[in-house]
């Protein structure tokens, strides 16, 4: 059993995991940053949730670059191929569940 105080949670440095638990080969990690990822395809599917803060994902649908702003409660689904990256607008907290070992 374990408690996670999502709000709370730094990392010392962007993107810096706590592991919240691996079930049957998928990941559930809790995020901190306050910097962008970068642009990549995940090698599956990956749920993305925005905990605390703003998000701006972007994503390239057929082509074109299209992005969406998250705040605290949406979820961004990235299929397998779905090319994308997060830019945090300051300080973000995100749960990402996705395949293990998945970059």
């Amino acid at each position: 059993m374990k408690f996670v105080k999502s709000t709370t949670f730094t990392a010392d440095r962007p993107w810096g995991a706590l592991d919240i638990a691996e079930m049957n080969g998928i990941t559930t990690r809790l995020h901190w940053t306050d910097q962008p990822y970068k642009w990549h395809i995940n090698d599956g599917e990956e749920v993305f949730v925005v905990l605390d803060g703003i998000v701006e994902m972007h994503y390239r649908h057929q082509g074109e670059e299209h992005h969406e702003v998250m705040t605290v409660g949406d979820i961004f689904y990235a299929s397998v191929g779905t090319e994308h990256v997060a830019k945090p607008i300051g300080e973000a907290r995100i749960l990402v569940v996705e395949k293990a070992g998945s970059v």
